[in-house]
């Protein structure tokens, strides 16, 4: 099953010093958390702030191919989670043939933002990682699956101490 998300905002883990892009489920109270590189913040902060650089950056310039052949993209979907690593795809639709392309969650969310695209999120997905809750109240260890019980606590700690308002980027 495919659960709609939207772009919550990126933060930067104070433990590590990286970018965290936070999906949050449109239906729903749970935010997926993804360590993300800091060039593709960079690009998604980009897009969010509307920043128009003199020369087009990677995305913008897929972007800038896809419109001049017609190619649309009418989804991205977060596909799989192995070894820590998220595996998300791209659909393009060329003249209404459906393709879909193996790509990072952060590069695919970066065009989905550009094009205009929905987000998606496999529910087998969440499952297996260490989503949280925006209510603290409903926010419990059991919700957080697929990590050691010392890394959901140090996970919960972070989480329970990030201010949204703290969020340089925020939806």
């Amino acid at each position: 099953m495919k659960v709609k998300v939207v772009l919550h905002g990126l933060a930067v883990d104070p433990v590590s010093n990286s970018p965290v892009m936070l999906l949050k489920e449109v239906q729903g109270e749970r935010i997926l958390p993804i360590w993300i590189g800091v060039l593709e913040a960079t690009s998604i902060a980009s897009k969010l702030e509307n920043i128009q650089f003199p020369r087009p950056l990677t995305h913008d310039l897929m972007k800038n191919i896809l419109d001049f052949l017609g190619i649309k993209i009418p989804k991205i979907e977060i596909v799989d989670l192995r070894e820590n690593t998220y595996y998300a795809i791209i659909t393009l639709d060329i003249q209404g043939e459906l393709v879909d392309i193996d790509a990072r969650p952060s590069d695919a969310v970066a065009m989905a933002l550009r094009m205009g695209s929905e987000i998606y999120v496999n529910e087998e997905v969440l499952k297996k990682s260490q989503t949280f809750t925006e209510s603290p109240v409903k926010e419990t260890q059991e919700e957080m699956v697929g990590a050691t019980e010392e890394e959901k606590e140090k996970l919960k700690e972070i989480l329970e101490n990030l201010d949204p308002k703290h969020f340089k980027y925020k939806m």
